[in-house]
């Protein structure tokens, strides 16, 4: 069962982390999420050398069985692994951290004036509340909260 008051992206990333790591990867995120009337626990995890179907196979092998040990989850649910992909979503500290200096792909809630809703732009900062981004010699300080999500832009890498 998930932790009374806890995540269950959180209380699944303590016990899959570990057993990504041993096997030689490492993990980029963790999502439990609702779908029509499905639950999907999606695991996305990453490597320098990029990231093969074997690779996602030996993982779901991997944590199948400490995941049912654990029971984070009440729901029956279906679980996926997978790379992030080359247009990867930046959403924690650390993903932000080490892509400074990178073309994202932002979508806001609301447009900036003279930004619109969907732009590329540099990733210039990042904090825990906002990141600062720049395109066409602007810089704009942005709330993390006012996106809908924040991508690298694998075509202007």
């Amino acid at each position: 069962m998930a932790k009374k008051g806890g995540n269950t992206a959180e209380a699944v990333t303590e016990i899959v982390k570990p057993i990504i790591e041993r096997l030689g990867l490492s993990l980029w995120d963790v999502r439990f999420v609702k779908e029509g009337a499905e639950y999907y626990l999606r695991v996305f995890i990453d490597s320098e050398n990029g990231i093969t179907i074997e690779d996602c196979e030996n993982v779901s092998r991997a944590i199948d069985e400490p995941l049912d040990i654990a029971d984070p989850i009440s729901q029956s649910y279906c679980l996926e692994v997978s790379s992030p992909g080359v247009e990867r979503e930046l959403r924690t500290d650390d993903h932000f951290a080490a892509f400074l200096g990178s073309p994202v792909l932002i979508k806001l809630i609301r447009p900036l004036e003279g930004w619109g809703k969907e732009f590329s732009a540099v990733l210039d900062d990042a904090d825990r509340g906002s990141i600062t981004v720049s395109k066409d010699g602007d810089s704009m300080k942005i709330n993390k909260k006012d996106t809908v999500w924040v991508k690298l832009d694998d075509f202007n890498m």
